[in-house]
């Protein structure tokens, strides 16, 4: 039998859950690097995604902490899709994706993690980068660590 290894889910696993929403939390403290900010604009905020589908995949978050899209005041609404355009853009130019997945789950029954402030999701996608390993396994292979990730992308976006 062979075992398959997916070291990076360890600390998710292990992670103390903490009560409260983890997007209002990590945009009100002062460590921008320690979690994965990339962008503060004046109503929302780009942070990596900590279990990222594949590199580059980005969550933009309204700093409000609100459920729903039709809460999202004309002027969040506004920034929130430029910053989803200029995130495009960028990940377009420095990871050369073949494709986007950009989306929101809005509500548990549809997908959120984070059910209670919602985000739009960026993934970029490769030709070939779904395979048996996923489907098979469970297990999510990520050619490259987070803080390389952050790196290319500070100060891009």
């Amino acid at each position: 039998m062979e075992h398959l290894w997916a070291p990076w889910r360890i600390e998710y696993i292990l992670s103390d859950k903490t009560e409260g929403c983890i997007l209002c939390d990590k945009h009100k403290e002062d460590q921008d690097k320690d979690n994965y900010i990339l962008y503060r604009g004046e109503r929302n905020f780009v942070i990596l995604n900590r279990y990222p589908y594949n590199p580059g995949h980005l969550m933009i978050c309204p700093y409000r902490h609100i459920s729903s899209l039709e809460e999202l005041n004309d002027e969040e609404l506004r920034e929130h899709y430029e910053i989803v355009r200029r995130s495009t853009g960028t990940l377009r130019r420095i990871f050369k994706p073949a494709g986007f997945n950009i989306g929101m789950n809005l509500g548990r029954t549809a997908g959120a993690g984070i059910d209670q402030h919602i985000h739009t999701h960026i993934v970029p996608r490769w030709d070939g980068d779904t395979n048996l390993m996923h489907v098979i396994s469970d297990t999510r292979v990520i050619p490259e660590a987070l803080a390389a990730t952050y790196e290319k992308l500070i100060g891009e976006i």
